[in-house]
C-alpha cells in the first residue's frame, strides 16, 4: 500500500479531518499572523476529509471524490499483472 493510497483511504479520510482540525486549533491559539496562516492553511485539509475529497487523486491519474479514488486504486490492486 502506497502513501497515497493511506492518504486516499477512510482512515486517511478521518485522518485529514484530525490534522485540519489541529491545525486550526493550533493556529487559533497563537494570536499572530502565522497562527492565523496555520489556521487558514487547516481548511484545506479538513474541508477535503469532510467533503471526501482525495486532492492528491488527480495529480496520480484517479479520480478527485474518495469513494472513486478507492475504487479504482482497489481494482488496480485486484487486476492481474
Amino acid at each position: 500500500m502506497t502513501p497515497i493510497d493511506v492518504i486516499g483511504s477512510q482512515p486517511g479520510r478521518v485522518l485529514r479531518i484530525l490534522a485540519g482540525s489541529a491545525l486550526i486549533a493550533w493556529g487559533l491559539r497563537r494570536s499572530d499572523r502565522r497562527g492565523r496562516a496555520v489556521a487558514a492553511a487547516g481548511v484545506v485539509p479538513l474541508t477535503a476529509g469532510v467533503a471526501d475529497v482525495c486532492l492528491l487523486g488527480p495529480l496520480v491519474g484517479g479520480p478527485l471524490r474518495g469513494k472513486e479514488f478507492r475504487a479504482q486504486r482497489v481494482h488496480k490492486r485486484l487486476a492481474p499483472a
